[in-house]
């Protein structure tokens, strides 16, 4: 079969090349699935620069933590999926449900766990998560990081959106378009932000209330709360600490912002300006098992398609990092294998 191989000690795009490897064997307990597609995250393009976590790969690593497929063959005593149904990977390995904890396990796509970049992957049957019904391959390929985070971000912990609450989602990348499509169907207003006219009026299209471009407003979070009337109820935080001060001034009294962002690593970070308010900062890192299962209900209950933009064959996964690092990035980018 073929796989992707981050190379060991890689430091940069050149680190990934494709190879021929055997065909692996579900142990006890495990699963083969035969990947249809994958898609890419940040993370994604950070692991071979050998700035993810941990620093470069100490070994040859398969990339990718989203690819959806079907199940191929079972080891002994696996009872919950069968040959031919349709799956994702869940990108914490050990994390079923329930709040975050320090034993949620290996995260696909960095070592020491599997990637999904490859024809063929053998997973622990409790890692895998029937996808949603209503979705192609791509589209659930897009799921497992983006839409959980997302997930995550809006409907979980204390405060889930609820019809009328506004949200502040921040530019077109993968996770936001889901944000702002899953916020919408809750019943929440949404305010997008992006450097692009263009591209704000396809997120108009895709049901945004109100738009901001940042470049045009420099101070988009005070603009986002005279929009909302005093303060939005969720900010989805993508860009990390160059974003951050703008959402504290976006977010509203009691409201909470979503931190999930690293895009920008220089800053204010401080959080004085969430005290007056009673608001609040929840760190969000994906999600678990039980978060991608009902992010699969609510999007066959909603009709909602994730956006992908462009799908890329496996032999041309060099063009899809490059797609998905460039200025023209709206939604996701798939690899079809």
């Amino acid at each position: 079969m073929r796989q992707w191989l981050i190379s060991q000690g890689s430091t940069s795009l050149d680190g990934l090349r494709m190879v021929d490897a055997p065909m692996p064997q579900p142990g006890p307990g495990e699963v083969l699935v035969r990947v249809r597609a994958c898609s890419l995250n940040f993370r994604d393009q950070i692991i071979p620069l050998g700035k993810y976590m941990g620093g470069v790969v100490q070994q040859d690593t398969v990339p990718l933590s989203d690819g959806a497929g079907e199940i191929a063959a079972v080891g002994a005593g696996v009872t919950t999926v069968a040959v031919g149904d349709r799956v994702a990977g869940i990108f914490f390995q050990d994390w079923m449900d329930g709040p975050p904890n320090p034993a949620a396990g290996v995260a696909l796509g960095a070592p020491p766990a599997p990637g999904m970049l490859q024809e063929y992957v053998v997973l622990p049957e409790r890692g895998v998560v029937p996808l949603a019904q209503s979705l192609d391959w791509t589209q659930a390929a897009c799921l497992p990081c983006a839409g959980v985070t997302a997930w995550n971000a809006l409907m979980e912990g204390p405060s889930p959106v609820k019809p009328g609450d506004w949200v502040l989602v921040l530019g077109t990348g993968g996770v936001s378009l889901l944000a702002l499509q899953i916020a919408k169907a809750a019943g929440a207003r949404v305010i997008a932000t992006s450097s692009s006219d263009e591209k704000l009026e396809r997120v108009k299209a895709l049901g945004a209330d109100h738009v901001i471009n940042y470049r045009a407003t420099p101070d988009w979070g005070a603009e986002a709360a005279r929009i909302s009337g005093g303060g939005v109820n969720k900010v989805v935080e993508v860009g990390g600490a160059g974003t951050l001060a703008q959402s504290i001034a976006a977010v509203g009294f009691a409201g909470e912002i979503a931190l999930i962002g690293v895009l920008t690593r220089d800053g204010d970070t401080s959080p004085h300006g969430l005290m007056f308010k009673g608001a609040s900062i929840r760190g969000i890192f994906v999600g678990s098992k039980g978060m991608a299962q009902r992010l699969n209900a609510f999007i066959d209950t909603h009709g909602i398609k994730p956006v992908v933009e462009r799908a890329f064959p496996m032999e041309q996964v060099l063009d899809a990092y490059a797609w998905q690092s460039s200025a023209g990035l709206f939604g996701k980018v798939a690899i079809t294998l």
